[in-house]
């Protein structure tokens, strides 16, 4: 059995195991996306083998998800013929789909393994609606676009694609400097492929600069006696901006990080989940219960349209000016209608003009060519305590990629370890209604009585708890005064019935930058 395309907004989580699959499943994603033993492009996780692609998808189909597999390196003369063996191997274990970037591997998956869809790799550098309908052509059911696209960008991709041709954008995670991925600095500094899933991250390494002449002496790029990260970039972050990409028609959100934990995942997931399922409420195409009251479409409108081309108000771009200047969206009509008003964010009136416009060259050439605009509606709101989610993972400084041309990503020259303010302390075993309820867990770190913890739950807002003054006790029933011997297994009382998996995490006592 597999499931078919989505009509509505696609969250994709990654998996870089099969308990990382299953956790991203759980945490309410629509589609997971993982690598098997070869051919992927990452090959830190473990990956998932053959048969852990059948457990796999069965799992997420049982609940309703996808499983699409990566198979996105550049392959090398002497890799075809396995290349071709593999695609056999996989077209038989339930995945849903392939991604992949090599035209030539597009062309052999078509042959092999003619029932999975194949979606084209974002390591192929789709730009424009020109290159997509090429894909669209030769068999792709999806693009994942170049990182390096604004929004403009992507809406004029949309409005001049088939409806049925899915659009797949980065949401979440770490950036790379090079363009689209393709990068061969690894390469020349260590021997290890990235196209081939072995990159060793040069780019966020420490750099000074020597002088021809004078051997040893090493002068700091910036500031810094110690150096600086020269390619370190920003992580993603458009959990609050979701709502702008999907009404630009977005069809998937990717979040990356298929080296990243079970926590990760299930707080990464479960935050974009939620998010979107507020898009669909706010938006009107679902009820609170997830009822359907509309069919789902986008803002885009289309070259087809009656209203193409004729000025339509870019809400978008006015919402998202009010975002980034921190005025509220409702006051942001009073905010400028007053002459004496100061421009948000201190950008003038040619550069809010400028960002509605794509960051390529086409402005610059005289063509009767007219961008798309999506049609006007009300930013949507997302409670605070899931905005804060992002906070509480492992990441760098947050940007929201290019897809707002005054707010790219940059680099933090400085340093490239990670924040961390939150720690997973625990990882709930089972929940037992007696004695008033009480949960046993796997212990990761500390836990003591009157610590505030927090349970993370599908779906929900997290449980927030005080650990109980006692009933704290052992694996073997007796009682102790905290848990503070990890990897072991304790139990405490908690009245609140909490899901199997679910991570404890609490606020660490003093923010620390977590080198990964």
């Amino acid at each position: 059995m597999r499931i078919p395309t989505r009509k509505k907004p696609e969250v994709l989580s990654p998996a870089g195991n099969l308990r990382g699959l299953k956790t991203a499943v759980d945490y309410g994603a629509d589609a997971v996306y993982c690598g098997g033993k070869a051919f992927g492009m990452r090959s830190a996780p473990k990956n998932l083998s053959l048969e852990d692609f059948e457990e796999g998808s069965r799992y997420a189909h049982e609940r309703g998800a996808r499983v699409y597999v990566t198979c996105n390196v550049l392959p090398r003369n002497n890799e075809i013929e396995a290349m071709r063996e593999y695609i056999g191997q996989l077209k038989d274990t339930g995945v849903d789909a392939l991604i992949v970037s090599d035209i030539g591997v597009m062309m052999m998956a078509r042959q092999v393994a003619p029932n999975l869809e194949l979606h084209v790799s974002t390591q192929a550098g789709v730009t424009n609606y020109q290159a997509a309908n090429a894909f669209y052509e030769l068999g792709a059911r999806r693009v994942v676009l170049a990182r390096e696209m604004d929004l403009q960008a992507v809406r004029d991709i949309r409005a001049n694609i088939p409806d049925d041709l899915d659009i797949e954008c980065f949401v979440h995670g770490a950036m790379c400097m090079a363009f689209s991925g393709r990068c061969l600095f690894s390469n020349y500094l260590t021997g290890r492929d990235g196209n081939h899933g072995e990159c060793a991250q040069p780019c966020r390494w420490k750099y000074s600069i020597v002088e021809e002449k004078r051997p040893g002496q090493y002068f700091p790029i910036e500031q810094t006696e110690n150096g600086a990260y020269l390619f370190n970039s920003q992580d993603m972050n458009m959990l609050g901006h979701l709502d702008d990409l999907i009404d630009s028609g977005a069809t998937s959100l990717k979040i990356e990080g298929r080296a990243k934990s079970a926590y990760y995942i299930a707080a990464m997931t479960n935050a974009y989940k939620t998010a979107v399922n507020e898009y669909m409420i706010q938006r009107g195409f679902e009820d609170a219960d997830g009822n359907i009251l509309l069919p789902f479409h986008d803002r885009v409108i289309r070259p087809s349209d009656p209203d193409y081309g004729q000025g339509t108000e870019d809400q978008v771009m006015r919402n998202a000016d009010a975002a980034f200047a921190g005025v509220a969206d409702e006051g942001y009509d009073r905010a400028i209608a007053t002459s004496d008003a100061p421009e948000p964010d201190g950008m003038s009136s040619h550069a809010r003009s400028t960002r509605r416009k794509s960051n390529t060259a086409v402005e610059q050439i005289e063509t009767d060519w007219k961008h798309a605009a999506v049609r006007p509606a009300p930013h949507v709101g997302l409670p605070e305590w899931l905005l804060e989610e992002t906070d509480k993972v492992a990441h760098r400084d947050y940007s929201t990629g290019f897809y707002y041309p005054e707010h790219k990503v940059t680099q933090n020259t400085d340093r490239s370890a990670y924040f961390r303010s939150w720690l997973v302390v625990g990882e709930v075993l089972s929940w037992s209604a007696d004695e008033g309820g009480r949960v046993t867990l796997m212990s990761r770190n500390k836990i003591e009585p009157g610590q505030q913890v927090e349970f993370l739950l599908p779906g929900e807002r997290p449980l927030a708890y005080i650990v109980p003054e006692d009933g704290l006790r052992d694996a073997d029933g007796t009682p102790v005064p905290a848990i503070n011997n990890p990897a072991h297994v304790f139990s405490m009382p908690c009245p609140h019935q909490v899901p199997i998996n679910a991570a404890i995490r609490s606020r660490t006592k003093k923010p620390t930058l977590k080198a990964e």
